[in-house]
């Protein structure tokens, strides 16, 4: 596999593939705090950075917003 950029931005239906969550379930993970928060693009259109969601994806159960503000520092 080719190497992908953990600042590439991933729109909705790639994060919904990946996770294999619903639409509901992520937006409910977004203000639960459980799910990295999308970054807005322009008026319409938000993405996911792919390193805060492979993040997730290493450890879905316990994962908050804090876990990223630590990553970072």
């Amino acid at each position: 596999m080719a190497f992908q950029s953990p600042l590439r931005l991933m729109r909705l239906n790639e994060v919904l593939d990946l996770t294999g969550l619903s639409r509901a379930t992520l937006y409910r993970k977004i203000a639960a705090g459980t799910f990295p928060t999308q970054h807005k693009l322009a008026e319409r259109c938000c993405g996911w950075r792919a390193g805060e969601v492979e993040m997730w994806l290493r450890n879905p159960r316990s994962f908050t917003i804090a876990d990223l503000k630590r990553e970072a520092a």
